[in-house]
C-alpha cells in the first residue's frame, strides 16, 4: 500500500462536502482508504491514528489536504485526480444577484470570507457555517455581528463559546443553531441532513439531529407536513446553556401563522430547563407535544397534564402532533392517549427476561438519538444495554473495533456517528464503512440474535444505502437465517433516495424493514422472545 497527498493552498471547502468526496475517494478501485480535510493539526493527528499520515507535507490550516492509501501509485494519483475534478465540479455555479445586479465574470473567485460573502450578497439573511471547531465560533459571532442568524454545522465549540454566542443572538433578536446542529428546515430551504416533507401545520424544534429527522418523516408519512424546524444543537438544553435557542424557537413559532402546533424533540433536559421550555411553550394558544426521551413520563405526566401532550417515542411525537393539527382537533384538549408502541412495550414487559443462552441484540447506528431511544426500549424490557454512549456509567463500552469485545457482555448498541468513530473520517450516514465491517463480523458471532441498522435518507446523506447495504444483508442471508437483521429506515417518498426503493431493496435482500425506529426496535425484541419460545440455536 502507498500513501499520496496533495495540498490545495488556502482553500476551504465545508466539511460535508469533504465528507462526501472522501466516500466517493474510497468506492474507487484499488483505494483502502481517502481523507480530505483541512490540514490543521488536530485532522493531521487524527489521519495518523487512521493510518493516512501524509508524511512531510507543507499544509497549515488554511489549506485543504488530500490524502490516498492505495495499492499502487498509479491508483492513488488516479484518486487524487479523481478528487480534484470533484472539487471542480462542486464549485458554485449560481450565484444570487441582488435587483438589476449583473451576474460576475467567470474569472470572479467566491468570496473568502464572511465579510466580504455579506458585501456580495447584502440580502442574505443567514450564514451557514461548517469550519473546524477552534475557528467556528469567531465565524459565527462575526456573522451575529452582521445581522445574520447562524446555523453552525461545526462541532468542537467549546460550551463557554456557545454559551456567548447564543447570548449575544438572544441580544439581538437572533437564531443561533448549533453548535453541532444537524438539521434545520426554515421556509422550505433545508440546512444539513434534512429530508423533504411537504409544507404543514406542524413546527419543530429540537436538540436532536435524527430524531427531528425521524419526527419528520413520520409526519410526511401520515400525510400531512411541517411548517419550520429549527435545530437548537445538543447542549442546548443542559442547565449551563439555559435553552437559550430552544425558548426563541418557541417564541417564533408561536408567532408564526403557518404553525399550528409545536413539537419539541431533545434527550432528558436538565429538570429546571425542562419545566422552563414546557411552562413557555404551554403558555402561547397552540397545541404542543414534548418528546424528551429518557425523561420520567410519570413525572411530566403528573405536572403537565392536560397543558402539553407527552410522547415517550418520536414514534408517537409524530402521531400526536398529525391528530393535533387535523382541523377538527381541539387546541385545547391535549390528553395524551395511550399508544400502540407504549402497549406493545408493556405487553414485552410483562413476559419477562430472554435466557442469554438464546443470543443477544446488537443496534449498529448512525443516529445517536436513534441508538438512544432504542436502549431506552430495550432496557425497559432486557436490562443493561451496553453502548458507547451508555444510559448509566456502568453499561460503557470502550471505543474500538467490535472484535475487541468478544465475547459480548450482553445486548450491546453503538452510536458510529459518536466522535471517537467519526475522528478522521466520514459520518457514517455518509460512509458506511465501518458499520459494514461490524455488520459482517457480528452475522458470524453465535451469540448474536437480531442485528438492528438505522438507515437516514434525505439530502447529504448516503445517495443509495441499499446499494452497500444490500448486498451484505443478503450475503449473510445466504449464509444462515440468523441473525435476523432488522432496518430503521427514516426518509420520505420525496428524498433523492425514495423511501419506497430503499425498503423494497433492503426486503429483497432479506432484512426486516420498519420506518419507525421504536417499532424497529421493539419488533427486535419480539424476534427474540420467538427465538427463545422456538428454541433457537445458540
Amino acid at each position: 500500500m502507498v500513501i499520496r497527498a496533495q495540498v490545495r493552498r488556502r482553500t476551504y471547502v465545508d466539511s460535508i462536502t469533504l465528507m462526501q468526496i472522501a466516500t466517493a475517494l474510497k468506492e474507487l478501485p484499488d483505494v483502502e482508504n481517502a481523507a480530505a480535510v483541512m490540514a490543521t493539526e488536530a485532522n493531521l493527528q487524527l489521519l495518523a491514528e487512521v493510518g493516512l499520515h501524509p508524511g512531510e507535507v507543507a499544509a497549515g490550516a488554511e489549506d485543504l489536504l488530500l490524502v490516498v492509501k492505495a495499492a499502487t501509485p498509479a491508483s492513488a494519483e488516479q484518486a487524487l485526480h479523481s478528487a480534484e475534478e470533484l472539487l471542480t465540479a462542486r464549485q458554485p455555479k449560481n450565484i444570487l444577484l441582488a435587483p438589476g445586479e449583473l451576474p460576475p465574470s467567470p474569472s470572479v473567485s467566491p468570496p473568502r470570507s464572511l465579510e466580504e460573502a455579506v458585501g456580495r450578497q447584502p440580502e442574505a439573511g443567514l450564514a451557514a457555517i461548517s469550519v473546524p471547531g477552534p475557528y467556528a465560533a469567531l465565524e459565527a459571532e462575526q456573522a451575529l455581528r452582521a445581522g445574520l442568524h447562524v446555523f453552525l454545522f461545526s462541532d468542537n465549540v467549546p460550551l463557554e463559546a456557545e454559551i456567548a454566542l447564543k447570548h449575544l443572538a438572544q441580544e439581538r433578536d437572533l437564531l443561533l443553531m448549533g453548535p453541532d446542529c444537524g438539521t434545520a428546515l426554515l421556509n422550505g430551504v433545508g440546512l444539513g441532513f434534512v429530508n423533504v416533507v411537504p409544507r404543514g401545520p406542524i413546527g419543530i424544534v429540537g436538540a436532536s439531529g435524527t430524531g427531528i429527522q425521524q419526527v419528520m418523516s413520520l409526519i410526511a408519512q401520515q400525510g400531512s407536513g411541517v411548517s419550520q424546524v429549527i435545530g437548537c444543537g445538543g447542549r442546548d438544553l443542559s442547565r449551563e446553556v439555559g435553552a437559550i435557542t430552544t425558548l426563541a424557537g418557541i417564541r417564533l413559532l408561536q408567532k408564526d401563522e403557518e404553525t399550528r402546533v409545536l413539537v419539541l424533540v431533545s434527550k432528558p433536559p436538565a429538570p429546571e430547563v425542562a419545566a422552563r421550555v414546557i411552562e413557555e411553550a404551554a403558555s402561547g394558544s397552540k397545541a404542543v407535544v414534548v418528546c424528551f426521551l429518557g425523561a420520567d413520563q410519570e413525572a411530566l405526566e403528573r405536572r403537565y397534564a392536560g397543558q402539553v401532550a407527552l410522547a415517550r417515542t418520536l414514534t408517537e411525537a409524530a402521531m400526536l402532533a398529525v391528530q393535533l393539527a387535523a382541523p377538527s382537533a381541539s387546541h385545547h384538549v391535549v390528553t395524551t392517549p395511550a399508544s400502540a408502541i407504549t402497549a406493545r412495550l408493556e405487553r414485552l414487559r410483562q413476559v419477562g427476561s430472554v435466557s442469554a443462552t438464546r443470543g443477544y441484540l446488537v443496534g449498529l447506528f448512525a443516529g445517536g438519538t436513534l441508538c438512544d431511544e432504542a436502549m431506552q426500549l430495550w432496557s425497559a424490557i432486557l436490562g443493561p444495554i451496553y453502548s458507547n454512549i451508555p444510559l448509566e456509567p456502568a453499561w460503557r463500552l470502550e471505543a474500538g473495533p467490535l472484535s475487541r469485545l468478544a465475547p459480548l457482555p450482553g445486548h450491546c448498541a453503538i452510536d458510529f456517528g459518536a466522535d471517537e468513530y467519526t475522528r478522521g473520517r466520514p459520518h457514517p450516514m455518509i460512509d458506511p464503512t465501518l458499520r459494514l465491517e461490524a455488520l459482517r463480523s457480528l452475522a458470524k458471532d453465535p451469540s448474536v440474535a437480531v442485528i438492528l441498522l438505522d438507515l437516514v435518507l434525505g439530502y447529504c446523506a448516503h445517495p443509495d444505502p441499499a446499494a452497500v447495504y444490500g448486498p451484505a444483508i443478503a450475503e449473510i442471508r445466504a449464509a444462515s437465517s440468523r441473525p435476523a437483521i432488522v432496518v430503521s429506515l427514516c426518509g420520505t417518498e420525496g428524498d433523492p433516495q425514495r423511501l419506497s426503493a430503499q425498503a423494497a431493496r433492503l426486503q429483497d435482500a432479506g432484512a426486516i424493514v420498519l420506518t419507525s425506529n421504536a417499532e424497529a426496535a421493539l419488533h427486535c425484541v419480539q424476534l427474540l422472545y420467538e427465538q427463545e419460545e422456538s428454541g433457537g440455536v445458540a
